[in-house]
């Protein structure tokens, strides 16, 4: 008998039953997006706008609001800076990972959350069992792809949900993109995304996708993918872990809830 299937029968079932029923997903302790509380800021502070280095928090000018920042979740690297500056905990740690949205607005941070209508998006009714991905990395530091080879070790498992990579994007029905669209990869991203049949769909997966991350505006890139190739469902994260891409892979199969809206967790 092979060491590794006698290792597997002493070991037994390692797979998590999460999502498929409940059980934990992995994410024990897990430091995720920093939780605005508008109402512990004070007027004279501005230290969170200042240290955050890809923007994502600005002071707001617009009056009227009960909020004095305007934080944007799809350029957040959650490097957690604001919550160790923040004098008040205004911007406090907290576990919040499962950021996936279909809207980019959904992204920013509102005072009326609870009161937003769901972003409304077709159902895929003929994806919802099987789903073929092709991964694109579009100048990441490859610490998306860390997170997205944890997706077919033994606790993720990711085959068991009925989704699979492929290494064609003519068998895609999806495109997942990581990284920050360099000059260099603009071309092969277009061209790979072409390639796909058509009915097609686009996942940005982390913030450097999603906005263009701490390399925003450099000179080898953009602002991730908004105006390269539609996307469908934007998440954040640096990187986000790999909980948070199988709730996104699942939220695009509408197999999953949608958990943030204008900014907030409201489950």
């Amino acid at each position: 008998m092979p060491q590794w299937t006698l290792l597997g029968l002493l070991a037994g079932k390692q797979t998590a039953p999460w999502p498929l029923a409940a059980g934990t997903d992995g994410q024990n302790g897990f430091l995720g997006m920093p939780r605005y509380k508008p109402a512990l800021c004070t007027d004279a502070c501005e230290a969170c706008a200042d240290i955050c280095p890809t923007k994502a928090i600005t002071m707001r000018t617009s009056s009227g609001a009960t909020s004095r920042l305007d934080v944007d979740y799809g350029r957040c690297v959650v490097c957690q800076l604001c919550t160790e500056a923040c004098p008040t905990g205004a911007m406090s740690p907290s576990s919040d990972w499962a950021f996936g949205a279909r809207a980019r607005d959904d992204l920013f941070w509102q005072d009326d959350a609870a009161a937003r209508p769901a972003s409304g998006r077709a159902t895929l009714r003929a994806f919802r069992r099987s789903l073929h991905v092709r991964h694109v990395d579009a100048g990441s530091c490859n610490g998306c792809e860390s997170e997205l080879q944890a997706l077919n070790n033994p606790f993720y498992n990711l085959h068991r949900l009925g989704i699979f990579f492929t290494a064609s994007p003519r068998f895609a029905d999806l495109l997942l993109v990581t990284g920050p669209v360099t000059n260099a990869m603009l071309g092969p991203l277009r061209t790979t995304y072409e390639a796909m049949a058509e009915p097609r769909w686009v996942l940005a997966v982390g913030t450097c996708a999603v906005s263009g991350g701490v390399a925003e505006g450099g000179y080898a890139c953009g602002h991730g993918l908004d105006g390269v190739i539609p996307v469908d469902v934007y998440l954040p994260g640096c990187p986000p872990n790999p909980a948070a891409i199988i709730h996104a892979l699942l939220l695009f199969l509408d197999r999953a809830p949608q958990r943030v809206k204008g900014g907030q967790l409201v489950e």
